[in-house]
């Protein structure tokens, strides 16, 4: 700046020389002013969206948004903004819960096989417990995820990692199920999911169980990606300093309902997954 506001009296080079800056990191710098200047509004707009989005959507999610609002916008620039606005998902790795307690039923094959694609809805189901632990003690989620399109059909949310937990999440999504509907249900191997209760459900429901091998992550992978984002967009970068369990599980709740309802999945084309079964004629 001042540099522009005097080389009208002096030489560029002369300036740049008293100012010990070289000649690339001038105009390297009049590029950025130009693009801040030229890209004001869009800077508004994109940090608008993040925003709004509880700060959990990246640049592809905020360029379909965009587009379905008819503001045209490349990726690049999008990039850029969050970039120089400081607009990062914040998320890290933690310890993964764990409730393998031995072998204390029957073995059950794994009939998934790693194959998590489904070709219509109420056909392959994936469940799991994840932990969240915050000063004020722990929370546990057990849902039940659609590998049509990763709806969360039911879920049950608790401070206790027991069998209601698990239990009450079955009863609720075989609740919604159609009577021609009897899915895979495929956990890994803990031991909610090998006590009498949820065997029966199960076979009342005439469903199919399907489970992991022993120690074998992979085999339920899908379960875990959704745990993973969930956790990088409402959990891991934040204070949960003074939040009280009750409210806590009110904001885990109201994160699964707007994923059902609002979240936008690139593989839907860019529809959450409500939106998505409205558009097929699906019922929720």
């Amino acid at each position: 700046m001042i540099a522009d506001a005097l080389k009208t009296k002096y030489p560029l080079l002369l300036l740049l020389k008293k100012l010990i800056m070289a000649k690339s990191s001038y105009y390297y710098q009049k590029k950025r002013l130009c693009f801040a200047e030229k890209h004001k509004d869009d800077c508004q707009v994109v940090t608008s969206i993040f925003r709004n989005n509880k700060e959990r959507y990246g640049y592809r999610r905020i360029k379909v948004v965009l587009n379905r609002e008819g503001y045209i916008l490349s990726e690049k620039v999008i990039r850029r903004i969050m970039r120089e606005k400081g607009l990062l998902v914040k998320g890290r790795s933690a310890r993964k819960y764990c409730s393998y307690k031995g072998e204390i039923s029957p073995e059950v094959p794994n009939v998934i096989q790693r194959n998590f694609k489904a070709d219509k809805p109420n056909q392959k189901w994936l469940t799991d417990v994840t932990e969240f632990s915050i000063p004020a003690g722990k929370v546990y989620l057990s849902p039940v995820i659609d590998c049509y399109d990763g709806m969360p059909v039911a879920w049950n949310i608790s401070c206790k990692p027991d069998a209601q937990l698990v239990n009450t999440m079955l009863d609720r999504a075989t609740h919604s199920l159609p009577q021609d509907a009897h899915p895979i249900l495929h956990s890994d191997r803990g031991c909610h999911y090998q006590w009498p209760g949820w065997i029966k459900r199960v076979e009342d429901a005439g469903l199919t169980r399907s489970m992991s091998r022993k120690g074998c992550s992979p085999d339920n992978s899908a379960c875990d990606g959704f745990f993973g984002w969930m956790k990088n967009e409402m959990f891991y970068g934040r204070s949960w300093q003074g939040v009280t369990l009750e409210n806590f599980m009110r904001q885990i709740e109201a994160y699964m309902v707007w994923y059902r309802d609002e979240r936008i999945k690139l593989s839907l084309g860019g529809l959450s997954p409500a939106e998505f079964r409205s558009k097929m004629g699906i019922a929720i």
